[in-house]
């Protein structure tokens, strides 16, 4: 298929998606309407989870110091409105657990050290050595290159931070509405419980070992950038430095949740777009492979964050998305073509000639119809591909007069009597070859028509 062709056509499907996303949205502005709701809400034991919520949040505004007091109590008063406003809570009562996460990971640095448990330098490099036999993660930084630095960096720098926006935004297109609610709540809840383990066990990560040794850490140090400080140099700024070096999470090497986060991308990918499976995989095996070469984590921190995350995927993921579910087009969309009747040439992925008209008649005044039009189904599938009409059945009488095709059509619903096991698609084929001897007996199908050819006279008899 040409490339260009093939584009222009996957813009009008993502277009068509989006018109069809806009329409099924909640458009209405009055939080009467989300009153009315919450009224007519039956409260089930799902729904305590909220409290959790709220708690959370409560703990971590009481503590938080900058924002201080009053401005931190404009968070929460910004998104009750967003959850009082129709338009709004579509989205931001769905992210509730990821803006928990989001929480919790900035407002952890405001916890006294007195309060904080002891962080652990060795464990990890320890575990690791007894359970794979070596430090696998020193050994994949003993080499470095800057073209490994840029492969390395791209997943993890760039593609990390974009990718679960990249998911949610197909899920939202081309899935029901309850497979963006479940990627936002899975995603959310993974990541929460992940940063909880994060601030309950702190680990050092590889570069504390490569910058300090097996000292003990202490909360007052800074992070590092770690492999990440050559990809600043590389480019001539620093905003990998001043990002990690000010982490509010310092010490939160195991579970990775890069490595999490990357799993559970590729478990969603896989299985509400099936066909995107092996690229989605192969992205997150070289994020766990640049996880490791910039000195971010320990091998023993990538395993448990994907079984973090397959364990988040399967449990949590509801029945009604699961098996056909999975990958049945939102509504308003159909499986074939998004709602619009598929041509023939869509059916048998051919190129479209340039100016057809889809129905009516084209420029030359023949009839144009669609394959949908006709009756192309019911062919059986033991029929060969290498069997052909006898073309002698064409009558060369055309009842409708020179120039028309019609009554060599035959429609959805109509009879005609036709070898049992003829193949109409290769009979047209057939009827190309040696078209110049064929049109000397009176059938011309290069013109679509019958030349009748002159009658004899008694002299030339």
């Amino acid at each position: 298929m040409n490339p260009g062709l093939a584009v222009s056509r996957s813009l009008r499907r993502v277009w068509t998606a989006f018109i069809a996303a806009v329409g099924r949205m909640d458009k209405s502005l009055s939080p009467n309407d989300t009153i009315q709701r919450f009224r007519k809400h039956t409260f089930t034991l799902s729904d305590s989870v909220y409290l959790l919520h709220i708690f959370l949040a409560t703990f971590w505004l009481a503590i938080m110091q900058s924002p201080g007091f009053p401005l931190k109590l404009l968070i929460p008063i910004l998104y009750a409105i967003l959850l009082l406003v129709p338009f709004t809570s579509q989205f931001f009562l769905p992210a509730m657990p990821v803006l928990s996460w989001v929480l919790s990971f900035y407002s952890n640095r405001f916890i006294p050290a007195a309060y904080r448990p002891t962080i652990s330098v060795v464990l990890l490099p320890t575990l690791e050595s007894v359970l794979y036999g070596a430090n696998i993660s020193d050994i994949l930084t003993r080499f470095t290159h800057p073209f490994l630095d840029i492969i390395a960096w791209v997943p993890y720098g760039v593609v990390h931070y974009t990718f679960p926006f990249v998911v949610a935004a197909f899920l939202w297109l081309f899935r029901p509405k309850a497979a963006l609610h479940e990627w936002a709540r899975i995603f959310g809840y993974m990541n929460l419980i992940g940063v909880m383990v994060q601030i309950l066990f702190p680990c050092a990560a590889p570069w504390y070992e490569v910058i300090h040794g097996l000292t003990p850490a202490n909360y007052g140090m800074q992070g590092s950038p770690g492999g990440l400080l050559r990809i600043d140099r590389l480019f001539g700024s620093s905003g990998y430095t001043a990002a990690f070096t000010h982490s509010p999470l310092v010490f939160g090497a195991f579970p990775s949740l890069h490595s999490a986060c990357a799993t559970l991308e590729a478990l969603f990918v896989s299985h509400f777009f099936p066909s995107m499976t092996k690229y989605i995989f192969a992205y997150a095996a070289v994020l766990f492979w640049s996880t490791m070469y910039l000195t971010h984590h320990y091998l023993i921190d990538v395993v448990g964050g994907g079984c973090l995350a397959v364990a988040c995927f399967y449990l949590m993921l509801p029945d009604e998305l699961k098996g056909p579910a999975a990958t049945a087009p939102p509504g308003g969309l159909s499986a074939a073509g998004f709602g619009s009747r598929r041509s023939k040439y869509d059916i048998y992925d051919l190129e479209e000639p340039h100016g057809r008209v889809r129905s009516g008649r084209n420029a030359n005044g023949s009839i144009m119809r669609d394959a949908a039009d006709y009756d192309l189904e019911g062919l059986s599938d033991r029929e060969s591909d290498d069997e052909e009409m006898d073309i002698t059945y064409r009558s060369p009488v055309v009842p409708n007069g020179p120039g028309s095709a019609a009554p060599l059509i035959r429609q959805a619903g109509a009879s005609a009597a036709q070898p049992k096991n003829s193949h109409r698609h290769t009979a047209s084929i057939a009827s190309l070859i040696r078209a110049e001897e064929r049109a000397e007996d009176g059938w011309s199908p290069i013109g679509g028509s019958f030349n009748i050819p002159p009658t004899p006279t008694r002299a030339e008899r």
